[in-house]
């Protein structure tokens, strides 16, 4: 049972966990950095704790669900815990949030940071507030706002790999994504910033830096101009990270003269998420996004042209408003022709307040999911395809953590091109893996069908 009396977080066990993409994962990580320095005793979510803090997510119906999911059981874990709602689902579902019993606290984005704060204030005000939101201080109106949260990984997440946020929001509007109403508007961090953390993890032992964010493709944009190949130039001048990678991206990025200073830049990993969606113009057209299939092609040719042999991953949704079957085929054969490592294929989702939600023609949830398994066997079969071409060659991994699959225990790690690559416990090769360092290895074939056996 939660002690009454205590009037702060210090000795307090908290639970935390985190849902939807690698912004609120790296934004959890640091909740949970400045929870521990306020002296809170981090806890796995399955054990009894006095507070439970959900970083929750909304990008679709399926989201939604699984946030107040886990806010539902966190209460039935413990009746007498605190139960605290943060991020995407607190923003674009707020009434719902006061009204569900189970919850005792709302965090909207741009107050994470906050955290240790007001949980101190709600200890304090004990029952002073009964709006949730400590009388809308633990929110703001995320739409109307110009300032970047300033949030600092101290810490490694992982033993050789960050993610390290760029920026926040999102200026798009696409007709189907909630994301612009639950994140606000583009909002970019500091450069000096951005170089002063990644200096700070370099000393912790950090290797590699994944650059996330909403939009990064935006980043820049609120201050002027586009600067994420500046920035990229400048993480590849700090000594001791050996990789960057960059994180999902649009195709107008990929610019002639954006391509040859990404080329030039020898630690900028050739593995390149360019957001596609769709492979049919009239469909990317209902969608609002802002460029055509072919203006994607040339983007791809353009990379392909640059790096050799570039892993090109791209998102997908099928089953959009209107869909017809010879639109989804004319989707099918564009992915087929580009030939992506892999694709994340998504059955469309009607969001709340979205343009997309009130389009006539909704498609049946059968119909998604026969598209959903044609383009999922495709990927298959080229991802596979990929992978195989590096057989016989020999590739940099970057070392990451031991693993057991099908009964033997491996060393994990990636290549540059995100190909997953395992050397097996008790070879040669594992004792050097275990370093954690980049080493250059023949691949001998595959463990199973994502991973490649060194």
């Amino acid at each position: 049972m939660l002690n009454n009396t205590l009037n702060n977080v210090n000795g307090m066990r908290v639970a935390m966990h985190n849902l939807g993409c690698k912004v609120n994962s790296y934004e959890m990580d640091v909740m949970s950095i400045r929870l521990k320095e306020a002296g809170c005793i981090i806890v796995p979510f399955t054990e009894k704790a006095d507070i439970y803090i959900i970083n929750t997510c909304t990008v679709t119906n399926i989201a939604d669900r699984k946030s107040r999911q886990m806010l539902h059981k966190a209460k039935k874990e413990n009746p007498d815990s605190i139960v605290v709602a943060v991020g995407c689902y607190v923003e674009t579902g707020i009434d719902g949030v006061k009204k569900d019993d189970c919850v005792d606290l709302a965090v909207g984005n741009n107050k994470k940071s906050e955290i240790v704060d007001i949980l101190n204030t709600f200890l304090e005000a004990r029952g002073e507030y009964d709006d949730k939101t400590l009388g809308g201080n633990s929110i703001i109106d995320i739409n109307h706002t110009n300032e970047y949260e300033n949030m600092q990984l101290s810490e490694m997440p992982e033993h050789t790999r960050a993610y390290i946020k760029i920026q926040d929001g999102c200026n798009q509007f696409c007709s189907y994504c909630v994301i612009p109403y639950a994140r606000g508007r583009v909002r970019s961090r500091e450069m000096s910033e951005i170089l002063t953390e990644i200096e700070g993890l370099v000393q912790k032992g950090c290797k590699e830096v994944v650059l996330t964010g909403i939009h990064i493709g935006s980043y820049g944009l609120d201050k002027g101009e586009p600067m994420l190949v500046d920035l990229v130039e400048k993480i590849a001048d700090i000594s001791g990270i050996d990789r960057i990678r960059l994180g999902s991206i649009e195709p107008r990025l990929i610019t002639a003269e954006n391509t040859r200073r990404l080329a030039a830049i020898d630690k900028l990993c050739p593995h390149f998420h360019l957001s596609l969606q769709s492979g049919c113009d009239t469909v990317l057209k209902r969608m609002n996004r802002h460029y055509t299939a072919s203006e994607f092609e040339e983007s791809v040719r353009l990379l392909r042209e640059a790096f050799d042999r570039p892993a090109i991953t791209t998102d997908v949704i099928v089953g959009f408003p209107g869909e017809t079957e010879e639109e989804f085929e004319e989707c099918r054969a564009f992915v087929e022709k580009i030939d992506f490592y892999e694709m994340h294929v998504f059955k469309y989702s009607p969001r709340k307040g979205t343009v997309a939600a009130g389009m006539k023609e909704q498609l049946t949830d059968r119909e998604k999911t026969v598209r959903s398994d044609v383009l999922l066997k495709l990927t298959k079969e080229q991802s596979k395809l990929y992978r195989e071409s590096f057989i016989g060659e020999k590739v940099d991994v970057l070392w990451e953590d031991s693993e057991e699959i099908n009964g033997k225990k491996y060393m994990i790690g990636h290549t540059d091109r995100y190909v997953r690559i395992a050397a097996l416990e008790g070879s040669e090769r594992y004792e050097s893996a275990v370093s954690g360092e980049i080493t250059t290895e023949a691949v001998r074939g595959f463990v199973n069908s994502d991973t490649l056996l060194i």
